[in-house]
């Protein structure tokens, strides 16, 4: 049965390496907590799977990608974020798998993050609604990931690029999840967390719904933040390594 109360998140680690399937997929919500990590020195990469090009119905595929990586390089920077990559996988049919796998283990081997944050990928949002697979094959292949950088006998190839072993990730976390267990506090930094996905204006001005940022990630975090102890806050499912 899950508590109506949120463990605080550990925060006395350096280096975060977020990544996700899309661009925006980190806005709705996590940026929030982002903001907050990087004032306090904190380092943040961005780490996205594809570009989203499938993502507009009325933008072709090869006009969508561009645009929408440059929404997101700029979205990252309002949040304080300077290195955001993309692995140039195919909107909307990732497939969980050992590619993916050693691509993102090479990602945290380069990085060496000490904390990983992810897609959630359980098969529904923490709302109720049906999750996509791009979120729950990059989901699930991170947390395995995070655990493969560390071995070097898994995926070996990546020693003879260079890549040496990293086993230093502490925990990963997902962000919506059903069965969140932590929480950041983010009331002085949901401003900042609206204004990071207000930066998708051309993807949010195509949804084809009436959707206002503001009241999205106010409503959300304001209902975490009473399982908190605070006004905003933003949960985490956490996973220990």
């Amino acid at each position: 049965m899950q508590s109506d109360n949120l463990l605080a998140l550990p925060e006395d680690w350096d280096c975060l390496l977020a990544i996700a399937a899309h661009p925006d997929d980190l806005e709705y919500g996590a940026a929030s907590a982002i903001a907050r990590w990087t004032s306090q020195g904190k380092r943040v990469i961005y780490l996205m799977v594809t570009s989203g090009e499938a993502g507009i119905d009325k933008i072709e595929p090869q006009e969508a990608g561009p645009l929408r990586e440059q929404e997101e390089i700029a979205s990252a920077a309002v949040v304080g974020v300077g290195t955001v990559e993309f692995l140039n996988y195919t909107d909307g049919v990732i497939e969980y798998g050992l590619p993916l796998r050693r691509d993102l283990a090479r990602a945290i081997r380069k990085h060496r993050p000490d904390v990983v944050l992810t897609n959630n990928f359980d098969l529904r949002w923490a709302g109720g609604n049906f999750n996509m697979a791009d979120h729950r094959a990059v989901g699930l292949a991170t947390l395995d990931a995070a655990r493969d950088a560390g071995n070097r006998w898994i995926f070996p190839e990546l020693l003879d690029e260079g890549s040496e072993p990293w086993n230093g990730v502490r925990f990963v976390m997902t962000g919506g999840a059903t069965g969140s267990t932590h929480a950041v506090d983010v009331t002085d930094f949901i401003e900042k967390g609206i204004e990071s996905l207000e930066e998708h204006y051309v993807y949010i001005a195509n949804l084809g719904v009436d959707f206002d940022p503001e009241t999205f990630l106010a409503f959300n975090a304001a209902a975490t933040g009473e399982r908190a102890g605070c006004d905003y806050a933003v949960g985490f499912e956490v996973f220990q390594m």
